[in-house]
């Protein structure tokens, strides 16, 4: 390496990066469990022991990911008073576009969504699964402040009706589809944690997405109850490291926002970690169901929405999925 010439190598500036704004979309259909068991072979008192999920959400043929996604991003756009053209980069995080399902065309979904808001933007594609959104973060995060962008729009945004098996017990209950977005740029102080991310790679296989000689399409399948017990075990330890990274206690923590893969999850990490009973645990698994990448920025948005959170606290937050993959981190709303 030439060290004079390295040494002479424009470095750029570096800025705090923090959340601007956040938005949501959540289709218009709502599925009950009743619904659920007409194709399923259980009981909507089981579907809600199992999961804590009594309804959830499924998108129409005019709710494409592109659609979804656009309005989810349009919101948080406005939240955050960005116009679209000071957005640099787009990264869209999903696990039901696969082999370009549910877009109704072959370009990138990214190019899709930025195109609708008018955003001239690179965009990128993440595939981290039921964790994309935190990574997307995290990469947007790091753009803003090595000055690689000024804002950057994240959007984790699913059509998991799609790709799920109404027969299948592991999945048919537990799975939904929505939007979400957050805008990352440029703040006065930090406000986006140090993130903690992973594989666990003895668990490849616990979640995959995959064509079988019975479906016309690819379709979900997960060893659910080896994915639970990671989670429930693993998991808390993933939290304190986000914790013990930002210098930050359980009690220093207005809101914890899990991915909702399952209420019994959520309730038992958080208690596993030890919040105070005064911390927001986001539970919008309860009637959105499990929308994977789209799961954090919706419950992120109805804890803000609804009042229970204020501008300026802290929440954890933290999504693990197919891979084994997970990311978590804390973050100033």
């Amino acid at each position: 390496m030439n060290t004079t010439h390295a040494a002479h190598t424009p470095v750029p500036d570096r800025h705090h990066a923090v959340l601007l704004g956040i938005g949501g979309y959540r289709p218009r259909r709502i599925v009950t469990n009743e619904e659920i068991c007409r194709t399923l072979d259980s009981t909507p008192e089981w579907i809600l022991r199992r999961s804590g999920i009594r309804t959830r959400c499924f998108a129409g043929p005019d709710e494409t990911l592109a659609e979804m996604g656009a309005t989810a991003a349009g919101k948080a756009l406005a939240d955050a008073g960005i116009a679209p053209d000071q957005v640099d980069q787009v990264l869209v995080a999903t696990m039901s576009d696969v082999g370009g399902t549910g877009t109704g065309a072959t370009d990138a979904l990214a190019a899709q969504i930025a195109r609708r808001l008018g955003i001239a933007g690179h965009g990128w594609q993440l595939g981290a699964a039921c964790a994309g959104f935190t990574v997307g973060i995290a990469l947007a995060a790091a753009s803003v402040t090595t000055g690689q962008a000024r804002n950057c729009l994240v959007v984790g945004v699913e059509r998991m009706s799609d790709i799920v098996d109404p027969r299948d017990r592991s999945t048919a209950f537990l799975f939904s589809d929505g939007a979400g977005a957050a805008v990352v740029g440029r703040g006065t102080e930090p406000g986006i944690g140090t993130v903690v991310w992973g594989t666990d790679p003895a668990l490849r296989e616990a979640i995959t997405v995959r064509k079988e000689p019975q479906h016309q399409r690819p379709v979900l399948r997960m060893q659910g109850s080896t994915v639970f017990r990671w989670a429930v075990t693993q998991l808390p330890h993933v939290v304190r490291e986000v914790l013990d990274r930002s210098g930050l206690g359980p009690g220093d923590i207005q809101a914890f926002v899990p991915h909702q893969a399952n209420l019994r999850i959520t309730e038992g990490v958080a208690q596993s970690v030890g919040f105070p009973s005064d911390v927001v645990v986001a539970r919008d698994v309860v009637d959105q169901g499990n929308a994977s990448a789209a799961s954090i920025p919706l419950a992120l948005d109805r804890i803000r929405t609804s009042g229970a959170v204020r501008e300026g606290e802290l929440a954890v937050v933290v999504g693990f999925g197919s891979g084994l993959t997970y990311a978590g981190m804390v973050v100033r709303l």
